[in-house]
């Protein structure tokens, strides 16, 4: 079983993907921890938050809210999520 640290915003090098961990971190998401294990590669936490920020921060991105709601259900939905 493989095991991958989490790295804290003072281990990231990169300043941008340490602001990206921090701001995980303060709001809660996308998953802190998550990002904690993305920050080991600079370039994968980039690709993986340029493309969250499209798709889910309100006022950014070019898809429609009501699309990024039947998305979340739709996810919701086929994983059999019961939230």
């Amino acid at each position: 079983m493989a095991r991958i640290s989490y790295l804290t915003p003072d281990e990231v090098s990169d300043p941008q993907a340490r602001k990206w961990l921090e701001d995980a971190i303060a709001a809660g998401r996308p998953g802190p921890e998550n990002q904690a294990i993305r920050a080991h590669q600079p370039d994968v936490m980039r690709s993986f938050t340029q493309t969250f920020d499209m798709l889910f921060k309100p006022g950014k991105g070019t898809v429609e809210w009501e699309l990024k709601e039947l998305l979340r259900a739709y996810i919701a939905i086929s994983m059999s999520c019961s939230y």
